[in-house]
């Protein structure tokens, strides 16, 4: 499993609403509501990774949860490895702080594991975090 996390000084409900901006913080296309409880939104990175996720937990200040309905990812073997896996950020305090824990459910057997894992700490500890503090996320800085 795949599991980043930090922590800032703002308040849950300003992370709640900076990982439902999804748009200010993940680079690629994204089309459908990044914020409704059932809505689904689908990702595309030009021809390198197309997913459609599905919005199963919505908890303000407390919990969003992704589930992968459908995923093709061109650069591994098994192109659906997302299929069926779960994208979860929990929101939490911790020492007078909120902490941001993010998981997902990839093996570390997936052919993609290492650099998801790698992607997902730089879109998560770079990207979301300086949206949550700076009030801009740095979705392209990978590209």
């Amino acid at each position: 499993m795949i599991s980043h996390a930090f922590t800032v000084t703002e308040s849950p409900s300003k992370v709640f609403a900076a990982i439902n901006d999804v748009r200010a913080w993940w680079s690629g296309e994204i089309d459908g509501p990044t914020d409704e409880l059932g809505g689904q939104f689908e990702y595309r990175y030009q021809d390198f990774h197309r997913s459609v996720q599905k919005i199963t937990e919505l908890q303000p200040g407390k919990k969003i949860v992704w589930h992968v309905v459908d995923a093709q990812l061109k650069f591994v073997d098994n192109q659906t490895e997302w299929n069926g896996t779960d994208i979860v950020f929990e929101i939490g305090k911790k020492d007078g702080k909120t902490e941001v824990r993010f998981t997902h459910g990839l093996a570390p057997a997936c052919q993609c594991y290492r650099d998801c894992n790698d992607a997902w700490g730089f879109y998560v500890k770079e990207s979301l975090r300086s949206l949550i503090t700076t009030g801009k996320g740095k979705p392209n800085s990978e590209e």
